[in-house]
């Protein structure tokens, strides 16, 4: 089965053509890749000392993705700002990357204001809107992004990709490029799985039903995925879902599971997303409190990531995610493209 054939394989409602983009995510990175090599305007190599990526929803989700997969080979710190305002170390040292998908997202649009009247360096990735506008008065370097996207969700890899190449060619993130065709190759192996009419993603979804997912991740790149997870339940099947990490969440969430243990084992189910690049110490406290919220929870699914390197298990748990809540939103005749709530909050903040 073909991308082409996803939908009417799936579900008879998706106006917005959310399946066959997500299909295409192996290629989506790919070209991302290529499209972000050779930026003029750069930072010299070794003139930066902090690394900040803004960004809100899924272009937020894209500096949670470095956070993962290339702050721990960094020799820089990295802060990702998900609001209107920078730290006050930002200045003539630092690397902003803004993220907006559509360019007009009014908090990313501040912060990177305020980021180059620090003298920041400041890359925009984005498909137009006032940031293009801005970044090119003030002569940043510009990754646009590809105009068949439907939307911002299902650019993911066109919006966490680009970052990852500008920090390799400004001696930031060396090998990225190798993480990167590692990535690729796993996408590809898993979406040709996803799309089988006999898909752990369509079965996944089905054992969820109408139950509310809770979805646990272990240290940063369980931890982005696992909000991923969260969001697209959100956005595509349009319901509620909770996400945690571990090992925070050994140290206060689990204490609420019980007390309404009646309640819970009817309506939620624990989702554990599970990787390689776990602390030993993680995996056990997975498999400890797994045990205890077995009793509280109508089902337990374990989802555990393939590929090589942090960014291709991380970018492979959430093209799962993805595809678990198309079916999800195609179980209930829901079209999984349109966010109407989000676009009202949107207007009327616009209109003051």
């Amino acid at each position: 089965m073909g991308a082409g054939e996803l939908t009417m394989a799936i579900g008879p409602v998706d106006t917005l053509g959310m399946f066959d983009v997500t299909a295409s995510l192996p290629e989506q990175v790919a070209m991302a890749a290529e499209q972000a090599r050779g930026l003029d305007n750069l930072p010299e190599h070794g003139t930066v000392e902090n690394v900040v990526v803004l960004g809100m929803g899924g272009s937020g989700l894209a500096g949670d993705i470095l956070i993962a997969a290339a702050a721990p080979f960094m020799p820089v710190p990295v802060v990702v700002v998900k609001s209107y305002s920078l730290p006050h170390f930002v200045g003539e040292e630092s690397l902003v990357f803004a993220i907006s998908f559509s360019g007009n997202t009014e908090e990313t649009i501040e912060a990177a204001t305020e980021a180059a009247v620090q003298g920041a360096h400041v890359v925009a990735v984005t498909s137009g809107g006032e940031l293009e506008k801005l970044a090119s008065g003030w002569g940043a370097p510009i990754i646009g992004l590809p105009d068949d996207i439907p939307m911002p969700r299902a650019g993911i890899g066109a919006m966490a990709i680009p970052p990852l190449v500008v920090l390799e060619e400004v001696g930031l993130f060396p090998g990225a490029s190798q993480w990167i065709d590692h990535a690729v190759g796993q996408l590809q192996r898993r979406r040709d799985r996803l799309v089988r009419d006999d898909n752990e993603a369509a079965a996944i979804a089905r054992r969820i039903g109408r139950t509310v997912p809770v979805i646990f991740g272990g240290n940063s790149l369980g931890a982005a995925a696992a909000l991923r997870w969260k969001n697209q339940v959100n956005e595509n099947a349009k319901s509620p879902a909770f996400w945690a990490a571990q090992p925070e969440l050994s140290h206060n969430e689990v204490q609420g599971w019980g007390q309404h243990g009646d309640i819970t084992r009817q309506v939620m189910t624990l989702i554990n997303l599970r990787h390689d690049h776990e602390h030993p110490q993680v995996s056990r406290r997975f498999d400890l409190v797994t045990e205890w919220l077995r009793e509280v929870m109508a089902g337990v699914e374990e989802v555990w990531a393939e590929g090589e390197g942090e960014l291709a298990q991380l970018l492979d748990l959430i093209l799962i995610g993805d595809f678990v809540t198309l079916h999800m939103a195609a179980h209930e005749g829901i079209d999984p493209g349109p966010i109407p709530v989000l676009e009202d909050i949107k207007a009327a903040l616009s209109a003051g």
